[in-house]
């Protein structure tokens, strides 16, 4: 589909991203130890620049710190998407004007926050996971911050709320999709959100770098092998734009065309 078919927005950010991200490859050639500081092209969390970016560029609301300071005392805490991802996701959220998103691996619920936050009145985010302990972190603040109605948390597997909400006729009214939980089921939760999203709709996919370890997976790891077949397979899908880019873990941005 040329170019010009697509909504303006979505072209609009795709080249804004496309610019973002060859900048930051350039940048990498030249100070390649500053910014490339492990093997999966990530700036480490202790790196002085990363600390740079978020003093000059994270504006978090006051209850969104509240959660991600929680959230990084708990034991598992390191599952919890970067703040500085999450809020590129509630930007990209807004750049689109979506009303109907998806979020595929809840945890504490602090991006699902991100997103609701800046999702009209009438917007919803549905939340899927199968872990109700660790989003009841997060629910009180969702309250607080007075988005809790914007949250559909649906605990169960996330591929059968997927086929839920095809099978009640919701497939292409979505705006954006946010896939982060198991590994192994990635190329499964990605064709099901295809179905949901409408068109000119996001689709981003988190950890497609698996800090590295899709460079040169292993026999016995499935996720890297999971996401590196994904990673193959984004390239060549002709359904999608993308964009991979060295935010986080790294996240892959696929906009269906």
């Amino acid at each position: 589909m040329p170019l010009l078919s697509v909504p303006k927005e979505v072209a609009v950010g795709t080249a804004m991203l496309g610019v973002a991200f060859a900048t930051g490859m350039l940048a990498g050639k030249l100070y390649p130890s500053l910014v490339f500081g492990s093997p999966s092209g990530m700036i480490r969390k202790n790196n002085p620049l990363r600390q740079y970016i978020l003093d000059h560029s994270l504006r978090e609301h006051p209850i969104l710190k509240k959660l991600r300071l929680l959230t990084a005392d708990h034991p598992l805490g390191i599952m919890m998407v970067s703040c500085e991802q999450a809020q590129l996701m509630a930007n990209l959220v807004k750049l689109i004007k979506a009303k109907k998103v998806i979020e595929i691996g809840v945890f504490t619920g602090y991006n699902a926050l991100n997103m609701a936050l800046v999702l009209p009145d009438n917007g919803r985010v549905i939340a899927c996971d199968i872990n109700e302990d660790y989003a009841k972190i997060g629910k009180p603040l969702w309250k607080e911050a007075g988005v809790e109605h914007k949250i559909d948390l649906r605990i169960k597997p996330a591929i059968q709320t997927l086929d839920e909400l095809v099978a009640n006729g919701e497939a292409e009214t979505f705006d954006f999709a946010f896939i982060d939980a198991d590994k192994e089921s990635y190329n499964e939760y990605y064709e099901k959100c295809l179905r949901l999203i409408k068109k000119g709709g996001i689709i981003a996919i988190d950890n497609v770098f698996w800090n590295g370890k899709v460079l040169k997976p292993r026999k016995n790891d499935l996720a890297a092998q999971s996401i590196h077949r994904l990673n193959e397979k984004l390239l060549r899908d002709a359904r999608v734009n993308i964009s991979m880019l060295p935010v986080g873990d790294g996240v892959t941005l696929a906009f269906k065309l």
